[in-house]
This record gives structure tokens, sequence and C-alpha cells, in this order.
């Protein structure tokens, strides 16, 4: 463990025990996203109920993601897991036309047999030629935070995404559907073509080149954003869109790449603005002045803290994030106070004795660390909840403020 400046705030650096879910976790928004692949899982019966308890599965729905499970002769090596690969995959394609992209998705189990789906996946792809595409990624949980899952999906479609020599604006990053047309609406009113990544179709893959910006609406994408690099694109520096501030910068920083007056945009944001305000003020009267502690999880945790501290009022503890990716966040960490802690990393142990030490009115951490704090006394949010719910943009910040409030008005009523 050090400390060390970074930029204008220094940042503590933690090595140690961690707590996170797996990058399986992302499937359950990507396969809801990309509506024509499907996610295979190569992993263990572990592997398969978590993503059966995590994405709520009904029994009667029919899923696009599934589990290849590796049992004991796998394991021992007693079995080609290679060939029960190839003929799980001609079932599922067999049975489920509609499939038109097939994600094999390393685990943890499969990582340590050395299972090398990439050349599965070539294998494969050469195999079928049935007009699906097969690629490959991991998702295994080691040394990893949950997000990641998304991260290594997109950066392993970016190499498929087709040239493009004009100029073009590409928003990077699962959104659910209605923020992506929110945001599609603003940007039309701008006068802006935009394209987003992923598609929501695998024939609909948005060309990229050295004429591309792109936006990230997640801070979580850095090895997606040096595969769009590497395709030629350019990454606009901006805040990301929670609130009306970080939506704001986003979209100002769109704006001006094209050359759009300033004008234009305040005609074109005005109206969701002046909603978004008055959507926040019942979250405020609750937030204001609160004290809140950022255990590192989703990576989502420095543009958060930015938005309740700056639209909300309350006062950062501790903000911890699993990767600090300066480039990245460097727009947000400008907006940060002065002397808010920052850590890089985990240890949860460590972790654990300053958030009890502080007392916070509400803690951000992830569901292995809320019961016990609870206990304790320590109000706590899930931070799984901000990846799953609509929460960027203006039409969302409500929403977004209440994540945060009704833990607290919960714990108020609850309280003898």
């Amino acid at each position: 463990m050090s400390g060390e400046a970074r930029g204008a705030l220094p940042v503590l650096r933690e090595r140690g025990q961690h707590e996170v879910f797996c990058g399986l976790t992302g499937i359950v928004w990507l396969h809801r996203k990309i509506q024509d692949a499907f996610f295979l899982v190569v992993g263990s019966r572990t592997c398969a109920h978590l993503l059966q308890s995590a994405a709520g599965v009904m029994i009667f729905a029919e899923p696009r993601f599934a589990t290849a499970i590796l049992d004991e002769r796998d394991l021992a090596g007693l079995a080609d897991a290679n060939d029960e690969l190839d003929r799980v995959v001609e079932r599922l394609i067999a049975r489920r036309p509609d499939i038109k992209m097939l994600f094999l998705v390393s685990s943890c189990p499969s990582e340590v047999i050395k299972l090398d789906l990439s050349r599965a996946a070539a294998r494969l792809n050469e195999r079928l030629r049935s007009g699906v595409r097969v690629l490959s990624y991991s998702g295994s949980g080691i040394e990893t935070t949950f997000t990641q899952g998304e991260d290594a999906c997109l950066a392993a479609l970016a190499p498929l995404l087709p040239r493009e020599e004009s100029r073009s604006l590409l928003v990077v990053g699962s959104l659910p559907d209605v923020v992506e047309d929110q945001f599609a609406r603003i940007f039309g009113e701008l006068g802006v073509a935009v394209r987003f990544f992923p598609a929501r179709r695998s024939d609909a893959l948005p060309p990229v080149g050295p004429g591309t910006a792109y936006l990230l609406a997640q801070p979580f994408l850095s090895a997606t954003a040096q595969a769009l690099e590497k395709r030629g694109a350019r990454r606009l520096a901006a805040p990301f869109p929670f609130g009306v501030e970080g939506t704001r910068g986003w979209i100002e920083a769109a704006a001006r790449w094209a050359g759009v007056s300033a004008e234009r945009v305040e005609a074109a944001v005005a109206p969701a603005e002046r909603r978004a305000r008055a959507a926040l003020e019942p979250a405020r009267e609750r937030l204001e002045g609160k004290t809140i502690f950022f255990f590192p999880d989703s990576q989502l945790e420095v543009p958060l803290a930015r938005f309740l501290s700056r639209e909300l009022g309350m006062k950062l503890v501790e903000v911890g994030t699993p990767f600090l990716h300066q480039e990245h966040l460097a727009t947000e960490l400008a907006l940060l106070p002065g002397g808010v802690r920052l850590s890089e990393g985990q240890d949860v142990e460590r972790q654990l004795d300053r958030c009890r030490a502080a007392r916070p009115d509400l803690a951000v951490c992830g569901l292995g660390l809320a019961n016990p704090l609870e206990r304790e006394g320590i109000t706590t949010k899930w931070s799984i909840e901000l990846v799953f719910s609509p929460v960027h943009g203006y039409e969302q910040a409500g929403d977004l403020a209440n994540l945060f409030a009704r833990p607290l008005v919960r714990a108020g009523r609850l309280s003898v």
C-alpha cells in the first residue's frame, strides 16, 4: 500500500484482499442490448447459478445466454473439452436459428485448465460456416472487477467494425434502449449524426476510422478505448453523463467537435435540464449534508461522487475505485472537492476499518459487504444496482438520485 500524488489529488493505492463479482455479470445487460447475440459461458455450475440469480430469469423464459458446464472429467483431463464444446455449440446453433453472433465467454475454471477459447472460436467459425460469427472474451473474476466483462466483450467486437474514413461520432458503452433513444434525439436536435456501440443487432455494427470521434458513456471501457484508437478513432474528453452537469458537459464535448454553437446546445438541452433539476430537488432535501463512503466495485465511483457532491450536496468521505484511469477521468477528477480521499484498488480490511471509523451516513459497496455493514448500523447502497438501472442522462437524473436517497429513507423508518 502506498500513497502518491497523481494530478491535483493524492491517491491511496491499495493491493490486498478484495471482493467483487466476476465479469460474467456483464452478460446480464449485454444479452439484452445485442438482440441477436448469444453468450455461452464455459464454466462451472457456480457460473450458471450466478447468471440465473443475477438475471432473475423465469423458468419459462428462453434467454440468450447459457453455461457449457465443465465437470470433473473435463477438469481432470479425461475428456476433450474442445470436442465437448463443439458439440454444444452445434446443438445450440441448430436449436436457435435466430442467433447471428455467438460469444464464447471464459470463466475462472476454463482459464485454470488453459482452455483456449480464442482458438475454439476460430475453429468454430471455420467449421460452422452458418452465418453465425463466433467470438470469445474473458469473463473471469481473477484479478478483475465485474464491469470489465463488458469492456472485454466490446474490445473483442471492435476489430469487426467496418472501416470508415469520413467524420463520425460514436457513443461507446452499453446503454438501455430508452436512454440511447433520448441521447439520439438530443444529438438529432443539434444536427449531429451519432451511432452507438454496441449496436442493437450484430448486422448493424457502426463503422470506425480516422475520422471517428467517440464519447465514452461508461468509465470502465479502457480496453475498448484502446481497440478503437488502434482503428484510428479519437476520444473526446468529457465528464460522464450522470446528472445535469455531467450530461451537459458530455453533450457539449460532442457539440464542440461538431462545431455546434453554444446557443443551439442551450436550446436543445434547456427543457430537459429544467425537468432534471426539478426531479433532483426531493432527493437533495434528503441527501444534502450527508456523508458517503464509496468502496471500490464498479468503476462508476468517481463520476457518481462528483454528481452527489456537486448536485446533491453530499460530503465525500472516501471515493474508492478498482482502477483509476487518469486520462479518462481527468475531467471528473478536476470537479471533485479538494481534500477528498481517493483510493485505487482494494484492501478490504483496511477500507472497512476506515469506514467504521468515519461512520458515514451511507456506504456504497458490493453485496458481500452490505449485510455486515448494515448489521453494524451503517446504511448501505448496493453498487451493482447502479449498473443494472437506467441512470445516464437528464431524464434519469432523478431516478439516479433516488437510488441513494431510498436507503436513508428506509433506515429512518426502521430506526427506533
